[in-house]
């Protein structure tokens, strides 16, 4: 089998328009982990073992302001609480065990999760874990090299969001989005997480936003999938 037809390397290519969002915003948080005291290494050590972005940045800034370790390894569970419901959900769609599952856990991503669920069942065979894993390891691939330029390029790199970069992950889940919208089940599922998502965002931190949105959007597409399925 030609390495192009292979799941793995139809996983890894599917992230590449990604890219373009997360190149800047690792750019961006080794310039503020740089900013924030931590040497090189130590900012290329966070991208290599944590490796979730959102959680980077704050940790990077709250190490600056010179938090104490407990607080900032519960300002970034909290952030990545999310990250559960994504596991439970992969786990139904990939069933995997040993170090396969440790591994998947470790590289899941916001933006991998929704590639492998958008486009995965898309392919030959449908959704399978080397699919999975080529999406994974290709956001951390391109992570992690572009935190090594941004530690080494320092304030000389614009902030993303000054250049319009931050439009892209919106808009790229919006793309992945749209396919999955079926029925009217789905559209209004989607409607009404999106809807409690905003509304909490304006009074609850982000990790809990998405996790308290996605847990409702589960329930009342549970709720609506077994009412319509009664006799």
């Amino acid at each position: 089998m030609p390495p192009t037809s292979s799941p793995f390397w139809r996983g890894f290519t599917a992230m590449l328009p990604l890219w373009l969002g997360v190149a800047p915003f690792a750019v961006a948080y080794a310039v503020t982990a740089r900013a924030a005291g931590l040497s090189l290494s130590q900012t290329q050590f966070m991208s290599l073992s944590v490796f979730a972005g959102a959680s980077q940045f704050a940790a990077a800034g709250l190490f600056g302001q010179g938090v104490g370790a407990v607080s900032i390894i519960a300002t970034t569970l909290l952030l990545n609480l999310r990250h559960v419901l994504y596991g439970l959900s992969i786990s139904q769609q990939v069933p995997t065990s040993g170090w396969r599952r440790l591994l998947t856990a470790q590289l899941l991503t916001d933006e991998a999760y929704g590639v492998a669920i958008a486009a995965g069942p898309r392919q030959p065979g449908g959704l399978s874990w080397p699919f999975l894993l080529g999406a994974e390891l290709s956001l951390y691939t391109v992570w992690n090299v572009c935190t090594l330029l941004g530690g080494l390029a320092g304030a000389v790199i614009p902030d993303p969001a000054a250049v319009g970069a931050d439009v892209v992950f919106p808009l790229a889940f919006l793309g992945l989005l749209t396919p999955l919208l079926a029925g009217r089940v789905e559209l209004l599922v989607a409607v009404v997480a999106g809807a409690l998502a905003w509304a909490l965002s304006r009074v609850a931190p982000g990790g809990v936003t998405v996790l308290v949105a996605a847990v409702g959007g589960a329930l009342l597409g549970a709720w609506l999938t077994t009412r319509r399925s009664r006799p």
